[in-house]
């Protein structure tokens, strides 16, 4: 007679620790190493905080979520300086960039008071800030923020948006921003 048990699961082995870290624990190492290596499409999304002012942030996060309704979903630590307004938002932008858009992707990375200084955005519908220059940018609904841990997933509805000129995709690879190699 058959058994339909199966046999039980080898234990994997633990990925090497972070050389920066030594006491991560293991699946925090094997999951920062295994990210480092995921190239991501990078994305910018603006808002207006209550106060109206601008607020925006660099994603590699974005993603579709449905072409019937049109939906995107980004995620977000929900301690990042930008949450605040991401969680009042009705409505958000959201931006393609390409290689000539590293410099707006490094500045709406960098220190938040200095993201919107310069003349790289623009009031778009709603007043919100659209950033100008970029391969294309979409507006959008908030339609659900869902908490997860100390982060959120946010899924915006698609409004309208624009075309940009075309460009090479900025990728964020091995933390490093580059462009896509030759084609396999």
């Amino acid at each position: 007679m058959q058994s339909n048990v199966e046999p039980p699961l080898t234990t994997l082995p633990a990925a090497p620790p972070l050389a920066a870290d030594p006491n991560a624990p293991d699946d925090l190492a094997a999951f920062k190493h295994a990210f480092r290596r995921h190239a991501a499409g990078v994305a910018a999304i603006t808002t207006l905080a209550p106060d109206g002012s601008p607020v925006g942030f660099t994603a590699t996060s974005l993603a579709s979520l449905s072409a019937v309704p049109p939906l995107a979903t980004f995620n977000m630590a929900r301690s990042a300086s930008s949450w605040a307004a991401i969680a009042a938002a009705d409505r958000v932008a959201i931006h393609m960039l390409g290689a000539h858009n590293r410099a707006i992707a490094e500045k709406l990375a960098g220190p938040h008071a200095e993201r919107f200084v310069g003349d790289h955005w623009q009031p778009g519908p709603y007043g919100l800030p659209v950033l100008t220059g970029v391969t294309s940018w979409m507006l959008g609904r908030v339609v659900e923020r869902v908490s997860v841990h100390n982060n959120a997933v946010v899924v915006v509805q698609i409004e309208g948006g624009g075309m940009g000129t075309d460009d090479e995709a900025l990728l964020y690879h091995e933390r490093t921003y580059r462009v896509p190699g030759a084609a396999v």
